[in-house]
């Protein structure tokens, strides 16, 4: 099976405490699910239509283990400490080659 990443990228930050909140209890959370976290932070370079957003890498196992992993209850519980206004931002799990 192939690895599997979890990109974040993050369009706008809107409250940067909550953000802080979520990632005190999302890091731990995705580790301990398995995830490898790769990157995270804002680009050193953007190309093309890129925006200069925070961005964050992770590494699992397999797609499986990425969808466990945003399913569980730890990261569901950092979800909740995030809540719906504090960033706008997509993640997407795609599979290695």
């Amino acid at each position: 099976m192939a690895k599997a990443y979890w990109i974040s990228a993050y369009r706008s930050i809107n409250d940067t405490d909550a953000l802080a909140a979520y990632a005190k209890l999302a890091g731990p959370s995705l580790t301990a699910a398995g995830g490898k976290f790769l990157a995270r932070g804002i680009p050193a370079a953007v190309k093309e239509n890129g925006q200069q957003e925070r961005t964050v890498l992770i590494e699992f196992e397999n797609v499986a283990a990425a969808l466990a992993a945003y399913n569980s209850p730890g990261y569901q519980e950092a979800l909740v400490a995030l809540g719906s206004n504090a960033v706008v931002r997509d993640i997407r799990i795609i599979e290695g080659v």
